[in-house]
């Protein structure tokens, strides 16, 4: 289904009358802010062994794990990262309740840097560190430049554990009250937008059959898995899509 003014107009129609309307997004809404998709032809895999970035690997070899991370980090997010207008569009959903929620497979944090406030962050969030003894968190930044300059593997301040990026790494289970969180609000759904998202990778990917009572929305440059469930599927770029159903929306509310 091509994203034309007439179905982007009954969409936010829809999402307008939900009671509970839920997104879900994936790369294809982060790569317009100059972040590579990991898993496509020329994506960060092709540059970097995933098994580096495994959970055993940090066990084994923290300080090597780190290495290579803050290495992986700068390639990834070293440019000028900002949110895009697709992660605009859905703060401005959420700003006039008309979205309940945003849960996301991406750890790169710009759906709250755009504004959204009620974030479930299913991998983590790459800004932040976590204290494998103490489970304290703290900012990420500043604990990449210890490892520049030659700290590693970094330990937590408070009680020398050694800190690690608060994202899933593979080998790790999610964070079980984020799948909880997340699945509770599929549950609820009137609406389901799924997003830049293959709807490939497991549990997200289970998320938009778990919201049984909602009207699903995928919007993805190729179909996904869940193309023959969906009520709308629009195979267009989110970063044109996104804007015009929040612009549809707010003219719905300002003549509605």
């Amino acid at each position: 289904m091509t994203a034309t003014d007439e179905t982007i107009e009954t969409i936010a129609s829809e999402l307008a009358a939900a009671d509970h309307a839920v997104a879900l997004t994936g790369a294809g809404v982060s790569t317009a802010s100059g972040i590579p998709d990991f898993r496509s032809e020329g994506g960060v895999w092709d540059t970097f062994d995933p098994a580096e970035f495994r959970y055993g690997r940090f066990q084994a070899d923290p300080a090597a794990f780190w290495e290579r991370r803050v290495e992986m980090h700068e390639t990834v997010y070293g440019g000028d990262i900002e949110p895009n207008v697709a992660h605009e569009a859905l703060a401005e959903l959420e700003a006039a309740g008309v979205l309940d929620v945003v849960v996301t497979q991406n750890v790169d944090g710009l759906h709250g840097a755009a504004g959204s406030e009620t974030v479930v962050e299913l991998h983590g969030n790459a800004d932040r560190v976590v204290c494998e003894e103490c489970g304290r968190r703290a900012d990420a930044g500043p604990v990449r430049d210890r490892v520049t300059s030659g700290e590693t593997p970094p330990r937590c301040r408070e009680c020398q554990g050694l800190l690690k990026p608060d994202v899933v790494l593979f080998g790790e289970q999610l964070p079980r009250a984020s799948l909880q969180m997340a699945r509770d609000h599929a549950r609820r759904a009137d609406v389901f937008l799924a997003a830049g998202s293959s709807l490939s990778v497991e549990p997200a990917a289970s998320l938009p059959r778990t919201a049984t009572q909602a009207t699903l929305v995928v919007v993805n440059l190729e179909e996904t898995p869940v193309s023959a469930a969906a009520d709308y599927e629009l195979l267009a770029d989110v970063t044109d899509v996104l804007p015009a159903m929040a612009d549809a929306v707010r003219v719905r509310r300002r003549w509605g």
